[in-house]
């Protein structure tokens, strides 16, 4: 999910009872054989005289190893087996791991980092099965969104998928934020409200970008959809900025030397549209972020052009790289309806409907992101007023459209990763991108 850089700008998965994965009871045993006998003859004091020893039976245990589950290949299509049943004992897949160079390439090998790593394993732990869902609602996701589908039933396929995969219960697992699905001049914090049936056309360039949470530890990762290969080059663009940001990003590197590098690489595209060779250029006011337990924009912002800030990134911190290319003039701003809130603060509204809008909110989002169409699903009607209260008192942020110049096309492409004390990895990297 995007962020505004303060210096210049701020197919239906029915929730049906999930299938239990059958495994034989006999996989993964390893069987020793318990017949090994000594039959050996000692020889006894007397010469010629023979004794024979008793058989001793060598009894041994069977060993059961840990079954290994048959991990994404055991996915349903459309995806229904929560993840925890085809990774048991918390065997999720490790991300992509960067060691690290010049004056931290100690920390690989290091016993104290080692040991420092231990401390946070059921984080990393939390974040695997949270990368786990995002890759496999996904790759069901990109394998079936098509022109002629409506953004509607788009979200609520990727987020049905969501809640099934990492078996919602609440503040405990479940969706990180709306489902963005931001079609062209829009860049990002588009989802639809009620009723919005808009429907994907051929030429149209699709942003999707959706979150997901284990104990408030959130993946944050989006690609970009089109259906028309002229618009490659763009999306090509946006794929190389953000893997030149990911390799760039490290323990103690400044967010400021990585949004040059991004830049660097984004401004060497370009793009033939309609007869004219358009320069693809940053949007120079969004940018990445660093991720809170539950706060998806945690305080630190990852610029995609080149700027003075000198702040560094840290060990242990979990970052969202995400870098936007356009085809316009490379600066958004919010327009359309808002759908896309999030609480801020814990101010008191004077207004009785929004206190009690205030209390839902608060007892199903927390901190949390949300969107109009969540409010429907809990059973809150005509809310709309507590609400426009609640964001008047600065109690709730409202996150409005973000759009460059009309005509023109936008691309995201983002990733999650962690500085873990002894390598970087790259916890939503995927077989897809």
């Amino acid at each position: 999910m995007s962020v505004a850089d303060s210096t210049t700008a701020d197919i239906g998965l029915p929730e049906e009872k999930v299938a239990e994965l059958a495994i034989d009871k006999n996989d993964n045993v390893e069987k020793e054989s318990d017949d090994d006998e000594d039959g050996e003859e000692e020889e006894g004091a007397g010469e010629g005289e023979k004794t024979q020893k008793k058989k001793r039976k060598n009894k041994k245990k069977n060993k059961k190893k840990k079954k290994a589950g048959l991990g994404a290949a055991g996915q349903t299509s459309p995806p229904s087996i929560p993840v925890s049943q085809l990774f048991p004992n918390n065997s999720y897949s490790v991300g992509q791991i960067c060691d690290y160079v010049d004056d931290n390439k100690y920390r690989t090998t290091s016993e104290e980092m080692r040991a420092r790593d231990r401390l946070s394993e059921q984080k990393l732990v939390d974040l695997r099965r949270a990368a786990e869902v995002h890759r496999e609602v996904r790759q069901y996701a990109r394998s079936v969104i098509r022109p002629g589908m409506d953004l509607t039933t788009i979200a609520e396929m990727i987020e049905n998928g969501t809640r099934t995969l990492v078996e919602e219960r609440g503040f405990e697992s479940g969706i990180g934020f709306p489902t963005g699905l931001s079609i062209n001049h829009c860049a990002a914090h588009y989802t639809p409200n009620a009723g919005d049936f808009v429907e994907i056309k051929e030429d149209d360039v699709l942003k999707v970008d959706f979150g997901v949470h284990v104990n408030g530890h959130i993946i944050d990762s989006a690609f970009t959809m089109a259906w028309n290969d002229r618009y490659k080059p763009l999306l090509d663009a946006v794929k190389d900025a953000t893997n030149t940001g990911i390799r760039e990003a490290g323990i103690d590197v400044r967010l400021g030397d990585i949004g040059a590098a991004i830049q660097e690489v984004m401004e060497s595209y370009e793009i033939e549209l309609d007869g004219k060779v358009l320069p693809i250029r940053p949007i120079r006011n969004l940018c990445g972020h660093n991720i809170g337990q539950y706060l998806i924009h945690s305080g630190k912002s990852v610029p995609i052009v080149a700027n003075r800030d000198q702040t560094r990134m840290e060990e242990g911190e979990l970052f969202a790289i995400e870098t936007f290319g356009t085809t316009g003039s490379g600066y958004v701003q919010e327009e359309g309806v808002c759908s896309h809130y999030a609480k801020t603060s814990d101010g008191q509204p004077r207004l009785p409907s929004a206190k009690k809008l205030l209390h839902s909110i608060t007892k199903n989002f927390g901190t949390l992101p949300f969107c109009r169409r969540y409010l429907d699903r809990i059973g809150e009607k005509q809310y709309y007023l507590g609400l426009r209260h609640l964001v008047d008192q600065d109690i709730v942020t409202a996150y409005p459209p973000l759009v460059d110049i009309k005509g023109s096309y936008t691309a995201q492409a983002e990733h999650t990763f962690i500085l873990r004390p002894t390598v970087k990895e790259v916890l939503s990297r995927g077989d897809d991108y």
